[in-house]
């Protein structure tokens, strides 16, 4: 175990100078934000290497994803369902992902440790060591496969677009009307809906957002007029924000390639087939492979996400 830790904290000295001496990333940080992600990542790796986490499962995520996953101020969620505190704060994270956390937490017999993480830096968080296990409504694409190892989907997701409810383009029912029309579109960076974005004929990209909560704004404000995302997090957002309106496009004329979204794994380290197999093992053993036991945990988080996740 002491050697793992020792491992990866080389692993995160090594990516901090990298930091140093490189370019900036490819999602427009800058060096000095990019390089203060990796500093964090460093010192929280160095806080925790003395302990024993062998029977703990620590899991990355944004805590800023709703309904997959959201920050609360306090334990309580409803009907006697309680929220994870997050590592190293005085807050607490609750969501679709963390119900999953949990249940697979208790079938291995391990605590759990969630970590907060932005999602641009939620790979290099978890190759540095920060954390063992991704649970962060992440698809499995042949891009991160080539990176870290995936479990079997945890839950299966429809794309849509959002939109301005009361805007010109509330009525669309199919992507080919919005072909030409010169929208402004967006999405959430480094994610699998970015590609979509091509396929709306004639658009114009307004920019993408960090997190989906500040590209929802930017259709609330006008500066963007659609949003391309995962419906279960369209419909939270719907929930808390009377401005936008959510639209499933028709069966036959919609996105197309868009599979990656759908798969939502767990992800873990490359090498670390050992926890991946037994995160797998446990979904197995609950019976985590219905896609209905899935939409039904699905519709029961989706209420409880509070008015203003923080």
């Amino acid at each position: 175990m002491k050697k793992r830790r020792l491992a990866c904290l080389c692993m995160a000295v090594a990516m901090v100078f990298s930091v140093l001496t490189g370019c900036g990333n490819s999602a427009g940080t800058s060096e000095e934000s990019t390089e203060s992600s990796a500093v964090s990542a460093l010192s929280t790796e160095e806080d925790t290497s003395s302990e024993d986490s062998g029977n703990v499962l620590r899991v990355g995520m944004e805590c800023a994803y709703p309904p997959f996953n959201w920050t609360q101020m306090d334990p309580e969620v409803a009907d006697g369902i309680t929220a994870e505190p997050i590592y190293g704060t005085d807050t607490y994270a609750y969501g679709y992902d963390v119900a999953v956390a949990q249940m697979l937490a208790e079938e291995l017999g391990m605590e759990l440790e969630i970590h907060k993480v932005e999602w641009s830096s939620i790979g290099t968080s978890l190759d540095a060591g920060v954390y063992d296990a991704v649970i962060a409504g992440m698809g499995r694409t042949p891009e991160r496969e080539m990176a870290y190892a995936f479990t079997d989907p945890y839950y299966y997701r429809h794309n849509c677009i959002v939109v301005k409810k009361g805007g010109d383009y509330e009525n669309v029912t199919k992507l080919s009307d919005l072909a030409d029309t010169g929208c402004r579109v967006t999405t959430q960076l480094g994610t699998g809906w970015v590609p979509l974005l091509d396929q709306i004929q004639g658009a114009e990209l307004s920019g993408n957002y960090e997190t989906t909560s500040e590209c929802f704004m930017a259709i609330s404000n006008g500066v963007a007029d659609v949003c391309v995302v995962d419906l279960p997090t369209a419909e939270s957002a719907a929930m808390t924000n009377e401005d936008l309106k959510v639209i499933t496009f028709e069966e036959s004329d919609t996105f197309t390639n868009d599979e990656e979204m759908v798969n939502v794994c767990i992800a873990t380290r490359k090498d670390d087939t050992e926890l991946r197999d037994q995160l797998q093992e446990a979904m197995d053993a609950l019976g985590w492979n219905d896609s209905e036991a899935m939409d039904q945990l699905m519709e029961e988080t989706i209420p409880l996400q509070p008015a203003a996740s923080v």
